[in-house]
C-alpha cells in the first residue's frame, strides 16, 4: 500500500516546493518509487504560472498530472462545491497512487487572496488519507518557543479520529550554529509531540539569482549582454567616489550606479579585466555612458561583464532588485539541483525508511545509484591517479571529488600548469588533490618496468620511451601500489588508456579477458550493458566471461544481477551460428555459476519488458526484468547503448573496465566533468573490492 505525504505550510512562504523536491530526491535515493502531485495550481510570486511541476520535472523523471486551475477552484468553492473539487483531485491522484510507494503532495500556500488555503489543505489530507509534513522557516528573531508553538497550532488542524496526521516538521534556513539551534528546536517540538525530520541549513549561495533572472524582472536595456549566468551575491549602490567606494567592486556584486558616473564605470571595467568578476553593472537614471569610455576598455566585452540600463534612479532601482522573485526559476538547473540536495541531505534517513514497508524489494533508481556510488566511494577512501592532470574537466573533477570526499586524486602534470589551469577555472586545489610532474618521477619506474616487460625484450631505453607517456607513469604507480586506481581518456584514446594496463597490470586471476560495462540510468532504474567498448567479436566462452564479470560488477554496486544474453532470437525462435553462440554462452554461465539468474538467447524487448517477457519466455526468472544485458558483439552493444542514450536522453556512467587485476577506467573524450567524477567514484569502489 502506498504512503501519501501532504507537505503543508505553517505560514506564508514556507518553502513548500523546496520541501517537496528534497523529499522526492531523498526517497528516490533510498530506492523508493515516488510520485508527485500538485492538486491546485498557484501563481508564482511574480504573478506567473505555477512552476512546481516544471521544477519537479527538471530534477526527476516524473511527469505530474495537470493541477486544477486556481480560477476553477475558486469558482467551485464560491458555489459550495468543495466535494466536487476533491473528487477531481482524487481522480488525478488515484492512478499515481496505484503505481507508487510514496506520493508527495504539495499543499497550498496561504496568502491574503487565498484565505481558503488552510481549510483546503486539511480537506486534502482527509480526502487522500495523507500523512502530513509541516514546513516552515526559522524566524528572524530566533524565537524557538514561538516557532514550536506555530508548528503546534498548524498541526492541531490535522487529526484523523484520535490519530494526529503530522509525521514530521521541516525547518528551513537554520543559522550557522545549526547543531545547537536544532537541538533546542527538537526539544521544544518534542514537548508538543512533534518531531523535526529535517533542519535545513541556510546556505547564502542558494539564494543568489542570476543576471538573467534580473533581466526578466527589470526588463532593462542591455548595453552589453556578457555572461548572464553570473550570480548576484550582493547589491552595492555606488554613492561614493573613487577610491572611497572601491571596496564595493567585488566578486558577485551587482553595482548600481548612474550612467554618467564614468569614473565608477571605468573602475568596474578595470576590476573585471583584473580577474575580479562582478555580477554585473546596472546603470540607472536612463543615462547611457559616453561610448568613448567603453571604447577604452574593449577587452571587457570578452571578460563577460553584463552592462544594463534602466530609467529609474539608483534608489528605486535597488528597491526593485530587492523585490526580485525569490523563487526558483525553472531553467536554473544548477540552483534547483543544489536546493534539492540541500533539503534531501538534511532529511533524517531513519524517518525516510519508516515511510515504507520492509518487505518491499529495493528499486535502484538513477538518483539512488549515483548517491550509492558516492557513498561507497567515500567509504573506499581511494587514491586515484589522473594522468591528464592539466586537462580542465579533469582538474574540475579532481577538486569536486576531494571536496565531496569521493576520492583523493593525484594529478600528473607540471605543477605550474595545473595551478594555472585551476586559477583559470576559479578553483583552489584542496588538500585531497596532489600534483606530481611525471617527468621528474619517470626515471624511478624504468627498472621496475624493464623487469615487468623483460619477457618481451624491453630495454631501459624502450622503458624510458614508454614512460614519456603520463598514462604509463600512472599505470606503474598503480602496479607498484602507490595509488589505488587510474582514470584516463578525456584526451587520450581508449587504446592509449588500456594498452599500458594490459602490458603492465594484466588480467586478474581467472579472468579470460578484459571487458567493460556501462551503467544506463533509465528513468525508473539503472541497468548494466556489457560489453560496449572493448571486445569486437567475442566467442561463446568470452561472452560467458563478460556475463559473469558484468554480474559481479552489478552486485558490487547494489544492483541485483539478472542476466539477459541478448540475441535477435528468443529461445529457439531463430536459427544460425549467432544464436548458437549466445545459447552456448548461456550454458557456460549456468555451468560456472548455477546460482546466477541468467537466460538466453533473449531479444531485447523480451529481456526488458514484463509483458513481452511473460509472453515469449513464461517462467523465466530473467525475461521482462533483466538488470544486466550482455550483447553478442561490440557492434550491437555500442550501437544499442548510444541509441538508448541519445534517443531517450538517458545518462550513462562508464565504461567501467572489468577483468583487470587493478582498476583502470577509460573516459569518453566528450566526457563532462560530472562524468569524470562518477568514473573516479566507480574506480574507487573497484579498488576497495579488489
Amino acid at each position: 500500500m502506498a504512503r501519501s505525504l501532504l507537505v503543508a505550510p505553517v505560514a506564508d512562504h514556507s518553502a513548500l516546493a523546496r520541501t517537496c523536491l528534497g523529499l522526492l530526491r531523498a526517497l528516490d535515493r533510498q530506492g523508493v518509487k515516488v510520485a508527485f502531485v500538485k492538486p491546485v495550481a498557484q501563481p508564482s510570486a511574480d504573478g506567473g504560472p505555477d512552476r512546481s511541476a516544471e521544477l519537479v520535472a527538471a530534477v526527476t523523471a516524473l511527469r505530474p498530472p495537470e493541477p486544477l486551475s486556481t480560477g476553477l477552484l475558486e469558482q467551485q468553492l464560491s458555489q459550495g462545491e468543495l466535494e466536487v473539487v476533491l473528487e477531481k483531485i482524487v481522480a488525478a491522484w488515484e492512478p499515481v497512487y496505484g503505481g507508487s510507494d510514496v506520493v508527495v503532495i504539495q499543499g497550498l500556500s496561504p496568502a491574503p487572496s487565498r484565505l481558503y488555503a488552510s481549510s483546503l489543505n486539511k480537506a486534502l489530507a482527509r480526502a487522500l488519507d495523507a500523512d502530513v509534513v509541516l514546513a516552515g522557516y526559522w524566524p528572524a528573531d530566533g524565537d524557538v518557543e514561538g516557532l514550536a508553538e506555530q508548528f503546534a497550532i498548524a498541526a492541531s488542524g490535522y487529526v484523523a479520529g484520535e490519530q494526529a496526521r503530522v509525521v514530521g516538521c521541516v525547518i528551513h534556513g537554520l543559522p550557522a550554529a545549526g547543531a545547537v539551534v536544532a537541538a533546542g528546536l527538537r526539544a521544544a517540538l518534542a514537548r508538543r509531540r512533534l518531531s523535526v525530520v529535517a533542519a535545513v541549513p541556510y546556505r547564502p549561495g542558494l539564494t543568489w539569482p542570476r543576471m538573467r533572472d534580473l533581466v526578466r524582472h527589470l526588463h532593462p536595456r542591455i548595453l552589453h549582454e556578457g555572461d548572464m549566468s553570473r550570480r548576484i551575491r550582493e547589491v552595492a549602490v555606488f554613492a561614493q567616489g573613487i577610491p572611497g567606494g572601491i571596496h564595493a567592486l567585488d566578486t558577485g556584486r551587482l553595482v548600481v550606479v548612474p550612467g554618467d558616473r564614468h569614473e565608477v564605470i571605468m573602475a568596474a571595467y578595470l576590476t573585471e579585466l583584473s580577474g575580479t568578476h562582478l555580477a554585473g553593472l546596472l546603470l540607472s537614471t536612463g543615462t547611457a555612458p559616453d561610448p568613448r569610455i567603453s571604447a577604452l576598455t574593449r577587452a571587457t566585452a570578452a571578460a563577460g561583464l553584463p552592462v544594463l540600463l534602466v530609467d529609474d534612479d539608483s534608489y528605486q532601482t535597488a528597491m526593485r532588485v530587492r523585490d526580485l522573485d525569490p523563487g526558483l526559476p525553472v531553467d536554473d538547473l544548477e540552483r534547483i539541483e543544489q536546493v534539492t540536495d540541500n533539503v534531501a541531505d538534511a532529511l533524517d534517513p531513519s524517518w525516510l525508511k519508516s515511510l515504507t514497508g520492509v518487505s518491499r524489494s529495493r528499486r535502484l533508481s538513477p538518483a539512488a545509484f549515483r548517491y550509492q556510488l558516492t557513498e561507497l566511494a567515500r567509504a573506499a577512501d581511494a587514491l586515484v591517479v589522473l594522468p591528464e592532470g592539466t586537462e580542465p574537466r579533469t582538474v574540475r573533477a579532481a577538486v569536486a571529488c576531494a571536496e565531496r570526499g569521493i576520492a583523493r586524486c593525484l594529478l600528473l602534470g607540471s605543477p605550474e600548469a595545473v595551478a594555472a589551469q585551476a586559477a583559470q577555472l576559479g578553483l583552489n586545489l584542496p588538500e585531497g588533490v596532489t600534483v606530481v610532474d611525471p617527468r621528474t618521477v619517470a626515471e624511478r619506474y624504468v627498472a621496475p618496468l624493464v623487469e615487468l616487460r623483460r619477457h618481451k625484450g624491453w630495454s631501459e631505453d624502450v622503458a624510458r620511451e614508454h614512460l614519456a607517456d603520463p598514462v604509463t607513469v600512472g599505470t606503474m604507480m598503480l602496479q607498484l601500489g602507490e595509488v589505488d586506481g587510474l582514470v584516463s581518456g578525456a584526451v587520450h584514446t581508449t587504446a592509449s588508456t588500456i594498452r599500458p594496463a594490459l602490458q603492465i597490470i594484466g588480467p586478474k586471476p581467472g579472468a579470460r579477458l578484459v571487458s567493460s560495462v556501462i551503467f544506463m540510468c533509465l528513468p525508473d532504474e539503472v541497468v548494466v550493458y556489457g560489453d560496449c567498448a572493448i571486445n569486437p567479436q567475442p566467442d561463446a566462452g568470452d561472452l560467458a566471461d563478460i556475463a559473469i564479470q558484468s554480474a559481479a560488477s552489478a552486485r558490487v554496486l547494489g544492483i541485483e544481477p539478472r542476466v539477459a544474453m541478448i540475441s535477435f532470437s528468443t529461445g529457439t525462435s531463430g536459427m544460425g551460428s549467432d544464436v548458437d553462440k549466445v545459447a552456448e554462452a548461456t550454458r557456460i554461465v549456468r555451468e560456472r555459476q548455477p546460482e546466477l539468474p541468467v537466460d538466453g538467447p533473449l531479444q531485447y524487448d523480451a529481456a526488458a519488458i514484463a509483458s513481452v517477457g511473460q509472453a515469449k519466455r513464461p517462467g523465466s526468472l530473467v525475461a521482462g526484468r533483466a538488470s544486466v544485458f550482455v550483447f553478442p558483439d561490440l557492434d550491437t552493444g555500442n550501437t544499442t547503448y548510444k541509441a538508448v542514450q541519445r534517443s531517450a536522453r538517458v545518462i550513462s556512467i562508464g565504461p567501467m573496465l572489468q577483468g583487470l587485476a587493478k582498476p583502470v577506467n577509460d573516459l569518453s573524450r566528450g566526457a563532462l566533468a560530472e562524468d569524470i567524477i562518477y568514473t573516479i567514484a566507480l574506480t574507487a569502489i573497484q579498488a576497495r573490492a579488489t
